[in-house]
């Protein structure tokens, strides 16, 4: 039996290990889920399962304790997302991180080829990660180079798309519910999307709402995460 910390009764044992469900919130990184968690238990053996993208809300699963052993096999489950791919402008980041770089109009998109497009994503196929990512090379992260004007070769990754659903089409706004393997890069998705409509598009928004068998409606914010669960140290003279 796995725990969650939830706003309950429950007295965590976070020292010994523990998992938390996190709703991370926009324009926050994983890296200060964990600083914060760590900081407000006392721990200092904590981290991540699965980096989620500052502009990207949702689920960040952190484990303190023996539980870290467990995030390795964490990183390894099917990951589900929601949130809306815009047609008609593209960015370098290939979501709202960056200005806008490119503009086409979107007049001869309808609804048929948004479903059309959607299922030719479905299945195993090789994503190349974008340069806006943490991904290294040579030691570095490919961000520190993107931010200078620098595009490097990167090497494509199999990843495996099972779900791919369009919940609602509001043009140019795009609404979609995807589950993936690890690895993917919904932001690719969305720049690969408007490259075979042949219009252009970004990641506008972004939400994890399961990773395995964890749901983000289980989380807590990191603010109630703090408000129920800190740790407060008293010096003894």
């Amino acid at each position: 039996m796995i725990t969650r910390i939830t706003a309950s009764d429950y007295e965590p044992q976070f020292e010994s290990g523990e998992i938390i469900l996190i709703d991370k919130q926009l324009r926050k990184s994983s890296f200060d889920i964990v600083y914060k968690v760590r900081k407000a238990t006392g721990v200092k053996k904590v981290g991540h399962a699965g980096t989620l993208d500052p502009m990207a809300t949702g689920l960040v699963i952190v484990c303190t304790g023996r539980k870290t052993k467990e995030i390795t096999q964490l990183l390894t489950v099917e990951k589900t997302y929601t949130g809306i791919i815009s047609v008609g402008k593209t960015t370098p980041s290939y979501d709202l991180e960056t200005f806008y770089d490119t503009e086409k109009g979107y007049e001869g998109v309808t609804e048929e080829m948004i479903y059309k497009v959607s299922k030719e994503f479905l299945g195993e196929q090789l994503q190349t990660p974008p340069m806006f990512s943490a991904v290294k090379k040579e030691g570095k992260a490919l961000y520190h180079m993107a931010r200078k004007g620098i595009e490097v070769e990167r090497e494509p990754k199999k990843i495996f798309i099972s779900k791919f659903g369009i919940t609602k089409i509001d043009l140019p706004n795009i609404h979609f519910e995807i589950t993936c393997s690890k690895g993917t890069y919904i932001r690719v998705i969305a720049n690969d999307f408007g490259q075979k409509l042949g219009c252009g598009a970004f990641l506008r928004e972004l939400r994890r709402t399961k990773v395995g068998e964890y749901n983000v409606e289980d989380s807590l914010t990191i603010d109630e995460f703090k408000e129920h669960y800190t740790i407060i140290h008293v010096a003894v003279e």
